[in-house]
């Protein structure tokens, strides 16, 4: 067997020549350039000077011998070695944060950013209270959040966009994102939102402890998002009876506001009914327990390895577990 001595005098180091040194820096530079269409926006992303961007860019296609990207007119692309690096470059990133979240853990370093998207009623619900429980329990934790329904924030976690999607899902839904979309991606069900049906108050069953849904069969209907109103269609196909819908709007508030002013009845989740003061002339009613929209945390694979990442997760989880309506809060007044 030959030492590394004996390599270099038998002239064997060619065997070494097609390693290409990959620096991390270099390869979220491609990934900039693949998210943002250009070297001027990739180094606003990441905050360099667009000289820097493309000295690290003229570099790696020097060692690598091959174009990382070409002009088009005015403007750059990506070559197919650029868009192979692109690829892959939120894997190998994703694992070098968890190794260096880890060292820095060990020496006892706490300061980390974590990116978070999560759908609209999360925001004033989870949201709130995660950056209220990280500040106490991970106060080197800097968490920023953008708000998305659950296709655009999957695809946010695989393009890198973000480091953990909140997402939700309903039963038999057939464009669960988290199918053949979420692949390659680490899925975690974190928890579970009753859904609610919503009434006028003077509705005939706005004083039901729970609601049969068959019994709105000749109420007019208002409609969420498409997630949503595709469940709404499914949960009263099950009750024998297509909905009439009247109204669809994807705004709450708008939604109580027209049950309040008797235009209709519709289905809320609790976070939604949860996340502003109920308005007067409305009730709510729960559904039968099996009615509910489970919710998810999505990430790339290996990324709870990363420390503030894990914190997260766990803080959520914790979180999404624990009650969200208190006794007299706006869903215990039907």
């Amino acid at each position: 067997m030959l030492d590394i001595t004996e390599a270099y005098d038998s002239g064997m180091t060619d065997a070494w020549d097609d390693d290409p040194g990959f620096d991390a820096r270099e390869l979220r530079v491609v990934k900039a350039i693949a998210d943002e269409g250009s070297i001027t926006g990739a180094a606003l992303a990441l905050g360099y000077s667009q000289p820097a961007v493309s000295q690290q860019l003229k570099r790696l296609e020097h060692r690598l011998g091959v174009a990382i990207v070409e002009r088009v007119g005015r403007t750059v692309r990506l070559t197919d070695a650029g868009r192979i690096l692109a690829r892959h470059a939120p894997a190998v990133t994703t694992a070098l944060d968890a190794a260096a979240g880890e060292l820095a853990e060990l020496r006892g370093l706490r300061a980390a950013r974590v990116r978070l998207v999560g759908f609209p009623s999360a925001s004033p619900t989870i949201v709130p209270r995660l950056l209220a429980d990280l500040a106490q329990r991970h106060p080197g934790i800097s968490l920023t959040y953008v708000e998305a329904e659950p296709p655009e924030a999957v695809e946010a976690v695989r393009e890198d966009r973000t480091d953990i999607a909140l997402t939700f899902s309903y039963p038999g839904d057939r464009d669960d994102p988290h199918g053949s979309s979420a692949r390659g991606l680490a899925v975690q069900t974190v928890g579970a939102d009753e859904l609610l049906a919503v009434l006028p108050a003077e509705h005939p069953a706005a004083t039901s402890e729970i609601i049969d849904v068959a019994t709105l069969a000749d109420d007019d209907w208002i409609a969420g998002c498409p997630r949503c109103r595709g469940h709404l269609l499914e949960l009263c196909g099950r009750a024998g009876f297509a909905p009439r819908i009247a109204f669809e709007t994807d705004n709450f508030v708008a939604v109580e506001g027209l049950v309040a002013q008797g235009i209709g009845v519709a289905t809320l989740p609790r976070m939604a009914v949860e996340s502003f003061p109920q308005l007067p002339g409305v009730a709510v009613v729960p559904l039968p327990a099996g009615e509910q929209r489970r919710i998810h945390t999505v990430t790339a694979r290996g990324a709870e390895r990363v420390p503030a990442v894990r914190a997260t997760l766990n803080a959520l989880a914790r979180l999404i577990s624990e009650p969200l309506a208190e006794p007299g809060s706006a869903a215990s007044r039907n």
